[in-house]
């Protein structure tokens, strides 16, 4: 195997800490074709479906894809803007917001930028720039407040794919939930507060989360509980009772069972219950997209008032408001301590130059 050099590497580069948020992606247009591409690459990602190899292969290839691309090319033009993506412009936003957020404490010895797991920007790209750059410290957050290994690990599965293809790597970091981060919860309930002010209080607050097949659970994977105990803790932080508030889970997939309550089920339900007035947040989200603006803010919206709900409010995701990048500051602030670096590429120069270096 032939390993991936540093090509823009010289002795008089300086060192530097990279920090790079990650978020799941996004097709590059709302078009059948650019659709098509990316449920291909999302899809077969093996930590997303667990399924046998071969059986899945037969079902996205002769299937999915023949079907799917054109249904969610209709649902993303719905939510594209003049700036694109949602959840790309929204994720720069945070990336840019985070860079001066940090440039207090390091100023140029940090360098942080941004990459989709799925689409582009690709991690591989980005990774590349980061190491041209000079990054010899890497700290990766994917934003994820709640762990599974269909998210977070395959983050991390893609990182490991990287560093086996390079003969350099630079020291790693890698942060693998937040779901109880104490600064995050304050934002959330805080985000939410700002609304009540604004709008008033619902009936119930509920809080809805991307849901994964139950299997998935059983098998071991922890985001179920850490799902209840983000809506436990920001509850607690709002002061509210058990019977004002519940967690729910949206965007199943297929036949087989996922996580539970469902969320489209659960508004169709509520107004029977005697729940005329709902409000939702996602704080599994960290950015706006096509699963909480037109899953949440359309189509679930549908469901509830068609049900005999009379009013129902999406409350907006953090995306890059400062109380969001204040926490995800101080997340990234804890996991850089210990890390410094030495620049004194005067020295480093002199020497390389005295065992015959070519600098």
């Amino acid at each position: 195997m032939k390993f991936k050099g540093s090509p823009a590497f010289t002795h008089q580069q300086n060192d530097k800490i990279g920090v790079l948020i990650t978020n799941l992606g996004t097709p590059k247009a709302p078009t059948a074709k650019e659709l098509r591409v990316y449920l291909k690459e999302f899809l077969s990602d093996p930590r997303v479906v667990e399924v046998p190899r071969f059986i899945w292969w037969f079902v996205l290839n002769f299937i999915i894809l023949r079907i799917r691309p054109r249904r969610s090319a209709k649902s993303y033009k719905s939510v594209w803007t003049e700036k694109g993506s949602p959840l790309m412009f929204h994720t720069r936003h945070q990336a840019e917001a985070l860079q001066k957020n940090l440039q207090a404490d390091w100023g140029d010895d940090l360098v942080l930028d941004f990459a989709m797991r799925y689409g582009t920007p690709s991690i591989a790209s980005v990774l590349d720039r980061l190491l041209q750059q000079g990054v010899r410290k890497l700290l990766v957050l994917p934003l994820y407040p709640q762990y599974s290994a269909s998210t977070t690990a395959s983050t991390f599965d893609a990182l490991a794919d990287q560093f086996k293809k390079r003969r350099w790597l630079p020291e790693l970091r890698f942060i693998t939930h937040y779901h109880d981060f104490d600064p995050f919860i304050q934002a959330a309930a805080e985000h939410i507060r700002h609304h009540w002010h604004a709008h008033g209080r619902a009936d119930k607050l509920i809080f809805s989360y991307h849901g994964i097949p139950l299997r998935y659970l059983h098998n071991g994977d922890p985001y179920h509980c850490e799902c209840y105990k983000t809506s436990r803790l920001i509850a607690e932080a709002l002061k509210l009772a058990p019977d004002e508030y519940m967690t729910t889970f949206q965007s199943r997939f297929g036949r087989e069972e996922w996580l539970k309550p469902y969320t489209d089920e659960t508004l169709k339900a509520l107004p029977g219950q005697g729940y005329k007035s709902v409000q939702i947040f996602c704080p599994g989200f960290a950015a706006d997209c096509l699963e909480t603006i037109e899953e949440i803010g359309v189509e679930n919206r549908s469901y509830f008032l068609s049900s005999g709900g009379d009013r129902y409010e999406y409350i907006d995701a953090l995306n890059a408001e400062p109380g969001h990048i204040d926490a995800l500051g101080q997340l990234i602030r804890q996991n850089l301590q210990g890390w410094e670096v030495e620049n004194d590429t005067g020295k480093r120069d002199r020497l390389a130059k005295a065992l015959g270096a070519k600098v």
